[in-house]
């Protein structure tokens, strides 16, 4: 009975972990690295397992470092299904075929514009290969255990990270295995708390603040001040933003604000592709949030809903002060990129990192004060101000992943920390020995642990 780590170890991106058992191989999470690009190198390296020898993949939730690496799979001979809830899996093909997209967009502008390091540079993937994966997808009910094999049975159970998103535990003949997946805050302003397992004799813990309290900075006031100052100056306020959860709430901010009279009626635009498709998924899964049908869509007409690229253009012509707001978070690909390359040298713009931004990310190079970033082939000056906030991450922070914790009834035979930078995994495990006096492993990518020796375990 072994487990695999073929991701998420000792970096957040990249998250795959393969239950290796007698009668099934089951991957849980099937995730894109991203951000360094030593990381992003491991993308184009076939997985170290037989794709066509893993029977299942179960989803945590549908970021694309969780499901990215899906059409790799299957293109390397994966024919299994795909499961998860209906909203995962709703995102996830959303996801999937917009990175699609914009992977074959990017290598036709570098074989175009002669900046691509490869010739001719080649598209991670295509759409074609998106819709043949999403043909996999089965979406599964929550809070019920369902049988994979005989002795071999899962549950999901909500973990209020993203719409959908869960924590899957693995029941292998009365030995629980419980993968975390991305754990979100208890206070979520769209979603409901984290549930918490009360079993685990083997526990994989997601780790990315697990060096952190998030703090109490007051996010309403920060975006109050920046559109102040944006109609002070006939500015433009950007936001980049995950396209799942991030927008969806800053949108629901964003109203609050103004129905408060808190920010006068400044033009917000919404400029995501993805996002819109997410905002679709919201209305169709009304039980997984906590907006009435009729609230949502009072919301929604709020905004300015751009859903062309030469509305795009339109927006960064308009000389008015106006918010805007576009994927992708971390500055890594979207409709963000044009905006910055319009507007980043500009010292009456203001730009509002509102998520985590992972090492090797042009958001980490914002953050961190870079005086320029390369966008397009181009190095383009930082003049705008750079601004955070922090307490609208969709993970919990140290204190909220203890308070999961906690309630494990048993003391777990094994417990990996994962999903976390070095320095976020080790002050985790230090924090997990005192607390909890629990002994906590972090692997190494490609790592292989053996849970238990029994050769019965599964029954004969």
């Amino acid at each position: 009975m072994k487990l695999h780590f073929f991701g998420a170890a000792g970096t957040v991106t990249g998250s795959k972990f393969l239950l290796e058992t007698p009668k099934l191989n089951i991957l849980i999470d099937c995730g894109m690295f991203q951000g360094l690009k030593e990381l992003r190198l491991l993308n184009w390296e076939p997985l170290p397992f037989p794709a066509k020898d893993i029977d299942v993949v179960l989803l945590t939730h549908g970021h694309l470092d969780h499901c990215g690496y899906l059409p790799k799979l299957v293109q390397q001979g994966f024919k299994g299904p795909v499961y998860g809830t209906g909203p995962t899996l709703a995102i996830a093909s959303v996801i999937l075929r917009d990175s699609a997209v914009i992977q074959e967009e990017e290598a036709k502008q570098a074989n175009e514009e002669g900046y691509a390091s490869h010739h001719p540079a080649l598209p991670f993937y295509t759409l074609e290969d998106a819709e043949k994966t999403i043909k996999l997808f089965n979406p599964q009910k929550i809070d019920v255990w369902i049988e994979l094999a005989e002795n071999i049975n899962y549950r999901l159970q909500k973990n209020g990270h993203i719409i959908g998103s869960t924590f899957i535990e693995i029941d292998l003949n009365g030995k629980i295995i419980v993968f975390s997946g991305d754990i979100g805050r208890k206070n979520d302003l769209l979603l409901d708390p984290p549930k918490k397992p009360q079993w685990a004799d083997v526990l994989i813990v997601e780790s990315t603040y697990g060096n952190k309290l998030h703090p109490d900075d007051d996010a309403d006031q920060l975006l109050i001040d920046s559109i102040n100052q944006c109609i002070h100056t006939k500015g433009t306020l950007i936001i980049p933003s995950f396209a799942v959860e991030r927008l969806q709430t800053l949108m629901y901010k964003l109203w609050e604000l103004y129905n408060k009279n808190k920010i006068p009626d400044i033009p917000i635009f919404v400029d995501s592709p993805m996002g819109n498709e997410v905002l679709n998924i919201f209305n169709q899964f009304q039980n997984w949030h906590k907006l009435s049908h009729n609230e949502f869509n009072v919301m929604q007409r709020h905004f300015n809903i751009i859903t062309s690229y030469k509305d795009t253009w339109k927006t960064i012509d308009d000389k008015r002060a106006k918010v805007v707001i576009a994927g992708s978070g971390m500055v890594t690909g979207g409709r963000v990129l044009t905006y910055l390359k319009y507007y980043l040298d500009k010292p009456e713009t203001i730009v509002i990192l509102a998520g985590y931004q992972a090492e090797g990310t042009r958001g980490r190079q914002l953050q961190e004060g870079a005086h320029e970033i390369k966008l397009q082939g181009k190095f383009i000056p930082v003049k705008a101000s750079i601004k955070t906030i922090q307490n609208l991450s969709a993970h919990a922070d140290q204190g909220e992943l203890i308070d999961w914790m906690r309630p494990i009834k048993n003391i777990p035979e094994h417990v990996f920390l994962v999903h976390g930078e070095p320095t976020a995994l080790d002050a985790f495990r230090v924090k997990i020995r005192d607390e909890l006096q629990l002994k906590a492993t972090i692997p190494h990518l490609n790592e292989i642990f053996t849970l238990w020796h029994t050769t019965n375990l599964l029954g004969n």
